[in-house]
């Protein structure tokens, strides 16, 4: 009995293609959510330099520093403004400032 053998691999083709794109489906969704995991870890990083900062001037000073720009000038902190926006709220010199960073889109 002769079967035609091409009908045979076509299935197997096409299965393999859609494995493959679900493959790359699953890995693309994989690097967006590792990104936004990194972007995260990242604000978090740079908020906490700021919170240790204005602790090092509470010590030093025995005051929070007034603005970011303080601890920029005095202290060697270092803020990259183009990834991220910086609120640095103070509310009285003797409380710990509340600081706000998120990644700039």
């Amino acid at each position: 009995m002769y079967t035609d053998k091409k009908q045979r691999v076509w299935p197997l083709v096409a299965l393999g293609l859609l494995t493959a794109a679900i493959f790359a489906l699953v890995c693309w969704r994989a690097v967006q959510v590792s990104q936004v995991d990194i972007e995260a870890e990242a604000a978090q990083a740079v908020r906490n330099a700021i919170a240790q900062s204005a602790v090092q001037c509470y010590v030093v000073e025995g005051v929070y520093p007034p603005t970011l720009e303080h601890l920029e000038e005095n202290y060697g902190l270092q803020v990259n403004r183009e990834d991220f926006y910086v609120v640095y709220d103070v509310f009285a010199s003797n409380l710990p400032p509340q600081v706000t960073v998120v990644p700039k889109p």
